[in-house]
């Protein structure tokens, strides 16, 4: 379906000799599997980064960037994997020093909650685990947004079952409901949060209008949105928003969906079964502008000497301390080269400049700043 782009030398099949996580000391995560096969000394070429530091989602603590685990089990992106071989992956993450995960009710519907729950069980106090409702479900599958305080309360049961758990750590509203007032659905969150079944408030793809009426009902920890450097309509505004209110902002698609990691080429094309083939910025005349970007990107690895998703992510958290990306993978060796992304940094006259370069190139099929204004 896809073909490899050939120019690029640091793409992720070769990051294990470009990496700049090798070099950079052997360091245990916050605590290691005890049975030794998932313990850091004996998953190859583990190297932690020289900054691990954390940030804040408004009062809650995680790493600096989590893994979104949504193309594990949903089937969305990929076809679904066995869990006895994503749960490597995701404690595997967490030696590599990742606290923070991602997942969703509607992912799948329900079987990456599942897997996240296994995966995480032994571990449970040691991470952060974010989830997500806002959607009625039938014969197994989506069917329709719902909001409505009864449903929310009944969803975060089904939820917490499923991530064997007893509280949510970050809790967010997948996709507004217009029926429902936004201030219904945060002062629905806020009795979760008074039951502990709920510990933080979190939103997606939604408009600064909707951030401050739900944050003067119960305080936003976390806005979740699309953000790359290709995917920026949420720096009207949104971000900012943010900012401002001590929120924290969590980018998905940091990588654009595989495009930044150099996963395709101008020559890639998607069958109309793929989730890809419905992305506007994936039709063949995006994907050959936006190799511009790419080639962008390649030559800020060059400089330095990382791959280009390392360089698409530390762009991503350099643009504020606040913002925790969590790029998905279901492989690995994805995350390993992901937390590298902790030892690149961008200088303010860096960052000027590659912004420079960027606007000047035109792209094609993204989102409006426009869209940033409103609910998604």
């Amino acid at each position: 379906m896809c073909m490899k782009a050939k120019e690029n030398n640091l793409d992720r099949r070769n990051f294990i000799s470009k990496s700049a996580l090798l070099g950079a000391g052997m360091v245990a995560g916050p605590m290691a599997f005890a049975n030794g096969k998932n313990s850091p000394g004996t998953i190859e070429g583990l190297k932690a980064a020289s900054n691990p530091e954390k940030r804040m989602l408004g009062a809650l603590e995680v790493s600096p960037i989590g893994l979104g685990c949504m193309s594990m089990k949903s089937g969305s992106y990929n076809p679904p994997r066995d869990t006895k071989d994503m749960i490597p992956v995701i404690r595997g993450a967490y030696d590599l020093g990742v606290t923070f995960f991602d997942t969703a009710e509607v992912y799948g519907p329900f079987t990456d909650e599942e897997l996240v729950g296994e995966a995480l069980q032994p571990i449970r106090d040691n991470v952060v685990i974010a989830s997500k409702f806002g959607f009625d479900f039938s014969n197994g599958k989506r069917a329709g947004r719902n909001s409505k305080p009864e449903h929310i309360k009944s969803a975060v049961e089904g939820m917490l079952k499923r991530l064997r758990t007893d509280r949510i750590d970050l809790l967010y509203l997948h996709r507004l409901d217009p029926n429902v007032p936004i201030e219904d659905v945060a002062g629905t969150v806020k009795d979760l949060i008074k039951e502990g079944k709920a510990l933080h408030f979190g939103l997606s793809e939604v408009s600064p209008t909707t951030i401050r009426k739900a944050h003067a009902e119960q305080p936003v920890a976390a806005l979740q949105s699309e953000y790359s450097i290709i995917q920026r309509a949420l720096e009207n505004e949104v971000i900012d928003t943010c900012g401002e209110l001590g929120i924290g902002f969590v980018p998905w698609g940091p990588v654009c969906r595989g495009f930044l990691g150099d996963k395709f080429n101008e020559h890639s094309r998607f069958s109309s079964d793929s989730r890809l083939s419905q992305v506007p910025y994936f039709t063949p005349e995006a994907i050959e502008a936006h190799m511009e970007v790419l080639r962008l990107v390649r030559e800020w690895g060059r400089k330095k000497d990382a791959t280009p998703a390392q360089i698409a992510l530390a762009w991503v958290m350099a643009q504020k301390p606040f913002i925790v990306p969590i790029p998905g993978t279901t492989k690995l060796h994805h995350v390993k080269q992901n937390q590298g992304a902790l030892n690149v940094t961008f200088s303010d006259t860096e960052l000027k400049e590659f912004r420079n370069a960027l606007e000047k190139i035109q792209l094609v099929g993204v989102r409006g700043p426009e869209t940033a204004l409103v609910d998604q």
